[in-house]
């Protein structure tokens, strides 16, 4: 059974002529009438009561009539999807937890291409990378650099990072004194504070593991350790007075955002806008 087939079948279901048909259809008579046949020799009943002055569908024909709409109908949204250049359809993307800025780029995204559905998901630079290479994302946000033989990328905007305690007064003694807060093995603001330290010959006391961004914040502002962030993830706790902020020196503290894709996967019309609008953003 073709997808042709059906459309001739409603076609001369809705006309109730074989001949009408054949003109709406462009076709010759003959041809229309062979589909029916064909159509009721696969599905082994008739569909029309035939009578002088044309066809109408007896009971196996409407049953087919409900299938044949449906069918037809789902054809035309796939043509519409994607016969278009208008961005649609699902984009995944992956974030690391502490990129603050990105929601006003969905959100700008989102209100110029309102037919596509964004599905975000959380977590370290490392298995993000690992997810775009094994295309279960179209593309995340990470901390650069990426080094990988199938990721390509673009900047999206640079950040300083800094140590947050709760306390006002610090020192790197402190990481021997007090345990870090840190994200999981992976996570690239880790990897610069790791970095900093062994070339500093210093020890932290404990590394403590936690999962969200929240925690961690809400760990420090209860004086249990310190951690590191970018400076505008913490900036208006940093104003109010519950955390206060620590420089730490180059090359350790500059960090760059970075949106990242498989280089050999197929750019649709949807991730290509979405790159424009991170281009066109000027974050």
């Amino acid at each position: 059974m073709e997808l042709n087939d059906l459309r001739i079948f409603k076609t001369v279901a809705e006309l109730g002529s074989v001949s009408q048909a054949a003109a709406e259809l462009s076709y010759v008579q003959s041809n229309v009438t062979a589909r029916i046949k064909q159509l009721e020799k696969e599905l082994q009943t008739e569909l029309f009561y035939r009578h002088k002055r044309g066809m109408v569908l007896n009971a196996e024909g409407k049953r087919l009539m409900v299938y044949a709409e449906d069918i037809l109908g789902k054809a035309e949204e796939i043509k519409h999807a994607f016969g278009t250049d208008r961005p649609a359809g699902i984009l995944n993307i992956g974030i690391v937890e502490t990129v603050i800025k990105l929601p006003g780029i969905l959100s700008s995204y989102l209100e110029k291409h309102p037919q596509v559905e964004l599905s975000l998901t959380v977590g370290v630079t490392e298995q993000l990378v690992q997810d775009v290479a094994g295309m279960k994302l179209d593309g995340a946000f990470v901390t650069g650099p990426v080094k990988h033989p199938l990721i390509e990328y673009q900047e999206v905007f640079r950040e300083e990072l800094i140590l947050v305690a709760k306390s006002d007064v610090f020192s790197l003694e402190d990481v021997t004194k007090k345990p870090l807060l840190l994200f999981n093995k992976g996570c690239g603001y880790r990897e610069r504070l790791e970095r900093w330290l062994k070339d500093e010959g210093v020890i932290p006391r404990q590394i403590m593991q936690l999962g969200s961004f929240e925690t961690i914040i809400g760990s420090i502002a209860a004086g249990i350790g310190i951690t590191i962030v970018p400076r505008s993830s913490v900036r208006r706790l940093l104003e109010e007075g519950t955390l206060h902020g620590f420089a730490i020196p180059k090359p350790y503290n500059e960090i760059t955002t970075i949106f990242i894709r498989r280089k050999d996967s197929y750019l649709s019309n949807t991730l290509r806008s979405f790159m424009e609008e991170l281009q066109s953003a000027g974050v």
